[in-house]
């Protein structure tokens, strides 16, 4: 219980943006996707926990900096096929962020990650969802 009487889990969500390019291999030659294109993507972690921490966060939103460092760094005005072991789709993306963020932030973290949602426009979006833990 969290002092309110009902049950239930935390959740924050922090957004992050980069541009960057790619093509899809493999899609047929007169599809746009086929030819080099770039996004201003938008990409969103959400975090959750059962218990708060001190002063009442699943996570401080500071200790998140790594994923800013990273999009810096990496993913910001590159070409993502360059970059990926796989095409650079949205869920690809969203799966390749999650893996990465599992393994080298969450560790430190008192939240657990619970899906990265990766738009390549306002309209349009991906989630990588990880199962339950």
């Amino acid at each position: 219980m969290n002092g309110t009487g009902v049950s239930g889990r935390y959740r924050i969500g922090k957004a992050f943006r980069f541009e960057a390019a790619h093509f899809l291999p493999g899609l047929p030659a007169g599809h746009q996707c086929a030819r080099m294109h770039g996004h201003s993507y938008a990409v969103e972690f959400v975090l959750a926990a059962y218990r708060l921490v001190p002063p009442g966060f699943v996570t401080d939103f500071g200790d998140l900096a790594p994923v800013k460092q990273l999009i810096d760094s990496t993913l910001d005005h590159r070409v993502l096929n360059d970059l990926l072991p796989v095409a650079p789709t949205s869920e690809n993306v969203a799966a390749w962020l999650a893996g990465w963020f599992v393994e080298q932030v969450e560790p430190s973290l008192p939240g657990r990650l619970v899906s990265v949602r990766v738009s390549e426009t306002q309209s349009s979006w991906a989630e990588f969802v990880l199962e339950d833990r």
